[in-house]
């Protein structure tokens, strides 16, 4: 049976988590081999969460009463049409522009910042740790080649971090397509199948230095942080209290000596 198109309407849905398990891995199957798109739903995912964390605090409170349904209407019936009219347009045009600006600059403040990376990296955890298939594009035995290749696209040498000291091992990386520009993505896992994802790239601010934050978005749960300008985030479905002892070695590894 032939597989259907992917549309831009199952990428949608793929972002809002709407689809079908077995059209779900269609689509992450399509992205795996299609970086550049990817690298759009990446960002319509960094998009969305940014929204949702900056409308948060506000998604709750109850309708102003003055916006209620049948307030409105009665109140349309006590003005004269054209009057309405008027105050309409010029309601919808104060809170479109009020609007526009104000989701650009949610949209725009820290777009380059650890919340992006950090949603990158849920994105990128969510789309290739569960695939039994190909979850890395050069494996393990081929780390100096990984090394190699990731350092790079990025302009910068890049370290695999060594975990093994952590139970986990390296099974390979891959580079990923965000928003951004290529960043470098590092799986690792244990014994028990339970993987983790490492994902760096360099930051806008060439000399950020940050220090580690816990993160949870997108299902998985971890920790972010940059050092000399590049970003890093380790995520997986582990507590938090087990990955951040695996975050603190990866940052003192990262680190120039």
């Amino acid at each position: 049976m032939n597989q259907r198109p992917i549309t831009e309407d199952d990428l949608h849905a793929f972002v809002d988590q709407a689809l079908e398990p077995e059209r779900r891995a269609e689509v992450a199957s399509y992205l795996d081999d299609h970086p550049d798109v990817a690298g759009r739903v990446a960002a319509f995912a960094t998009q969305r969460e940014q929204l949702r964390g900056a409308l948060a605090s506000i998604a709750d409170e109850p309708l102003p009463a003055e916006l209620n349904l049948s307030h409105v209407i009665e109140g349309r019936r006590r003005r004269p049409r054209r009057a309405w009219g008027a105050i309409a347009a010029l309601l919808l045009l104060g809170l479109g522009g009020l609007g526009g600006w104000t989701m650009h600059s949610l949209l725009q403040e820290g777009s380059n910042g650890l919340s992006s990376l950090a949603q990158e990296a849920a994105y990128s955890y969510n789309v290739y740790a569960p695939d039994r298939v190909r979850p890395v594009e050069i494996r393990a035995s081929n780390s100096s080649e990984l090394t190699q290749w990731v350092s790079d696209r990025l302009k910068q040498p890049v370290k695999v971090p060594d975990l093994s000291v952590s139970g986990y091992r390296l099974m390979g990386g891959r580079l990923v397509a965000t928003s951004h520009g290529p960043a470098a993505m590092f799986m690792y896992d244990d014994d028990r199948g339970d993987r983790l994802v490492v994902l760096t790239r360099p930051m806008s601010n060439r000399n950020l230095d940050t220090p580690m934050m816990p993160q949870s978005t997108g299902g998985v749960a971890g920790f972010v942080w940059a050092d000399g300008g590049m970003g890093y985030t380790l995520v997986g479905q582990l507590p938090g209290d087990t990955l951040k002892p695996i975050a603190n070695e990866i940052r003192k590894q990262a680190r120039p000596i």
